[in-house]
C-alpha cells in the first residue's frame, strides 16, 4: 500500500486520469476526487474561467483544489496542468504520485468533441503541451505507468501491484 494516504494521478490531458482514477479508487476502497470537478463546483465552468478570468486565475483555483484534495485519504485525478504550480508539486510529496504516460497515438480520438481551452489546434497543441510538461510529471512521480497499449483494467492492476512495492 502507498506510503501516504492519498494516491494522485498526474499526466497529460486525455490520458485517462479520471477513468483510471475511478477504477483505482474502487479497487483500493478509497473515495475518488477529480480536481477539475471540484474546481467546477466551486468556481464554475473551466472554459468560462479561462475566457473571462484567464489561465493564471484558473491555475490558482486548481492549486487550491489539489491542496484541499490531498488532505483527505483518496484517489485523486488532477488536471493536466496541475503540476505547473510549484506549491502543488511540493505538496505532492505528501502523497503517492502515479504518472500516467502515453505515446500519444490515441489522443486525437480521445480529445475529439471535448471543450479544452488550451487545445485550439487539437492534437498539435496537445503534443506541444505534453512535451513541455513531461519533465515535471516525471519529477513528481513515484510510479510511472505507460497507458499507450494496454487496457484500463491492466493499467489499474499494474498500479495496484506497484503500490504494494512501496
Amino acid at each position: 500500500m502507498p506510503r501516504a494516504e492519498s494516491v494522485v494521478l498526474v499526466g497529460p490531458m486525455g490520458v485517462g486520469k479520471t477513468t483510471i482514477g475511478k477504477k483505482l479508487a474502487k479497487r483500493l476502497e478509497l473515495p475518488f476526487v477529480d480536481t477539475d470537478v471540484l474546481l467546477t463546483k466551486k468556481h464554475g465552468d473551466i472554459p468560462k474561467i479561462f475566457a473571462e478570468q484567464g489561465e493564471s486565475v484558473f491555475r490558482e483555483f486548481e492549486e487550491a483544489c489539489v491542496l484541499e484534495a490531498i488532505n483527505v485519504p483518496s484517489v485523486i485525478a488532477t488536471g493536466g496542468g496541475a503540476i505547473l504550480s510549484e506549491h502543488t508539486r511540493a505538496a505532492l510529496s505528501q502523497a503517492t504520485v502515479i504518472y500516467l504516460s502515453t505515446d500519444g497515438k490515441h489522443m486525437a480520438t480521445r480529445l475529439s468533441g471535448g471543450n479544452r481551452p488550451l487545445l485550439k489546434n487539437g492534437v498539435y497543441d496537445w503534443r506541444r503541451i505534453y512535451e513541455s510538461r513531461r519533465e515535471l510529471y516525471e519529477q513528481v512521480a513515484d510510479i510511472t505507468v505507460d497507458t499507450s497499449r494496454v487496457a484500463l483494467k491492466t493499467v489499474v492492476e499494474e498500479i495496484v501491484s506497484e503500490l504494494k512495492k512501496l
